[in-house]
């Protein structure tokens, strides 16, 4: 499997030990980098390493900032893209068998180096289960399609101000 990473540079050291991790178990790593701990921003590599994923170049992203927020935010601009803030095991397995994410964001300054290791294998070892979940993105994918472009396309079949209120 190939593996596209990449981080800012609050997530600098974290990502270099986790691409190394990763050749060292035989994974095939494109590091987008940044290759230093210089100030840097964080879309520049999440869109790197999205976009690497949308096109089908690398199966799976890795993204590492200081929270991990920026990069799941910016890295799910790229149309495809499903990427996910990776907080514990049951969460990280979850986003991969119901959601079928293929980013795995991670927050440097709250995940040490050996936690991040179990996150990122939970996150390549863990098989989307399909069945209801597949509708659910197919949902999500019409939701992306619809506002595409910049523009907002109007929402029909629901009513969503009774989802707003719940």
């Amino acid at each position: 499997m190939k593996i596209a990473i990449g981080a800012d540079h609050a997530g600098f050291a974290l990502k270099e030990c986790l691409r190394d991790a990763l050749r060292a178990s035989g994974y095939e790593v494109v590091d987008f980098g940044t290759h230093t701990a210089d100030s840097t921003d964080y879309p520049d590599y999440a869109e790197a390493v999205a976009s690497d994923v949308a096109s089908g170049h690398s199966e799976r992203g890795i993204l590492v900032c200081s929270t991990g927020v920026g990069m799941s935010i910016a890295a799910n601009k790229v149309p495809g893209i499903r990427a996910a803030l990776a907080f514990n095991r049951e969460g990280v397995r979850l986003v991969r068998s119901h959601n079928n994410a293929n980013v795995l964001a991670i927050g440097a300054k709250f995940t040490d180096e050996a936690a991040a290791r179990e996150l990122v294998e939970v996150f390549l070892n863990t098989e989307f289960e399909g069945g209801r979940h597949a509708r659910r993105l197919a949902k999500i994918a019409e939701i992306e399609k619809r506002n595409q472009g910049g523009e907002r396309a109007h929402v029909t079949g629901m009513d969503v101000e009774a989802v707003k209120r719940g």
